[in-house]
C-alpha cells in the first residue's frame, strides 16, 4: 500500500471513476493520505461523485508518474469518524478553506479490496493487493 500511495502523490493528480447509473465517470482528485494503515481519498457529499459512490462504490483510480501508470480497482468505503476528516484537512492544508471536519459536507472514503497494478511499456506489471 506504501508503494501505491507513493505513485498516487508522485503523480499529484489521479482520475477517479465511478458508476453513474449505466454510464462511467470519471474526475480528477489529488487527496491521498494514509490513515490507520488504510489508503484514503476526500471529496464533498454535495458533489455528484458522493452520489455515485453511495449508489455503487466499485471504483478504479487510474494515474501517471515517470513514464508509468496505475490502475486500481477497489471498494470505496466511507469513514464517518471526525478523526480521519480531520488527519486528511491537516495533510492538505488548503482545503481547509473550503472544508472542516465537522462541516457536514468533508467525507473521506478507504479503499478496500484494492487491487493496483503498476504498468510500464518496458517492466512487467506489478500487482499490488490491500
Amino acid at each position: 500500500m506504501q508503494k501505491v500511495y507513493a505513485f498516487l502523490k508522485k503523480s499529484e493528480t489521479y482520475y477517479l471513476a465511478t458508476i453513474d447509473g449505466n454510464k462511467p465517470r470519471v474526475r480528477p482528485f489529488g487527496t491521498v493520505l494514509i490513515f490507520e494503515n488504510r489508503l484514503y481519498f476526500q471529496t464533498g457529499k454535495v458533489k455528484n461523485v458522493s452520489k455515485q459512490l453511495a449508489a455503487n462504490p466499485h471504483i478504479e483510480i487510474s494515474a501517471m508518474a515517470d513514464g508509468k501508470w496505475i490502475r486500481i480497482e477497489a471498494v470505496a468505503v466511507e469513514d464517518d469518524r471526525r478523526e480521519p476528516r480531520e488527519a486528511m484537512l491537516d495533510a492538505y492544508p488548503t482545503l481547509k478553506a473550503m472544508y472542516k471536519a465537522d462541516d457536514g459536507n468533508t467525507q473521506v472514503f478507504y479503499l478496500k479490496n484494492a487491487t493496483a497494478t503498476i504498468s510500464s511499456f518496458t517492466d512487467p506489471p506489478e500487482v499490488i493487493t490491500f
